[in-house]
């Protein structure tokens, strides 16, 4: 999406993207009651094209679909785009998880769902991608060497390049550079990804940080910033 597009964005809208008319209707009225702008989409080819003109604030997604599954639709989103995305599915399995968050998945939830699961989930991940617009102006850009991150405007950059960063990855990233050297747990990055009492596993940490590798990588293929302890957890190394 280009500046232009972006800036059509309409705050609070939420997309709904699923070939189950019954599912469609069902989490549309769920969100509505909780005051959400919904729009929605019966296949994901229709709303790829559609959502490049109108970029919303979060987009629920069903993996198994005709035409594009969900995955393929994710992995076209995020060359344009890193707006938050919530799986929505039947079926999950672990090889399923693993490459949605490598594609830059924010969340999953699995059909059959509560509305109130649901909502909590929604509500987790509009936070998360919000938090950054009420960073105090002193505090909203963060510097460590040639990682540059300017949490007001959510963007991110090394060696003056800059790297797109899916919310999640933002805030992971955020957590270690702001206190370089310091270990944070797999357990502290658990409550930076997902702020909700709900399950993270510690693959899906391992997961986002290996994405986070990838990017900074695919500018420069020395960056080694990111440090694993075996057992331990990550840091930001000096």
């Amino acid at each position: 999406m280009t500046t232009s597009e972006c800036s059509s964005s309409i705050k609070g809208t939420i997309a709904v993207i699923d070939d189950d008319q019954e599912i469609v209707d069902l989490v549309k009225n769920m969100l509505e009651v909780e005051g959400h702008q919904v729009i929605t989409f019966g296949n994901s080819v229709a709303a790829l094209d559609a959502l490049r003109a109108r970029r919303p604030a979060l987009i629920i997604l069903d993996i198994r679909m005709p035409g594009m599954d969900g995955m393929e639709f994710l992995r076209r989103l995020r060359l344009v785009s890193e707006v938050p995305v919530v799986f929505l599915t039947g079926k999950l399995d672990e090889a399923d998880e693993l490459l949605g968050l490598k594609l830059g998945a924010d969340d999953f939830l699995r059909k059959p769902f509560s509305q109130r699961v649901l909502v909590e989930r929604v509500r987790t991940v509009l936070r998360r991608s919000r938090s950054s617009d009420t960073s105090a102006p002193g505090d909203s850009v963060i510097e460590r060497g040639h990682l540059r991150m300017d949490k007001q405007r959510h963007n991110c950059s090394w060696k003056g390049k800059r790297v797109i960063l899916t919310v999640t990855e933002f805030r992971l990233l955020e957590t270690l550079a702001s206190r370089p050297g310091v270990i944070k747990s797999r357990d502290e990055l658990k409550e930076v990804a997902c702020e909700e009492p709900v399950a993270v596993a510690d693959r899906t940490i391992d997961s986002h940080v290996k994405r986070l590798r990838k990017k900074f990588r695919a500018v420069d293929a020395t960056f080694d910033r990111i440090e694993a302890l075996y057992g331990v957890g990550y840091r930001f190394r000096d």
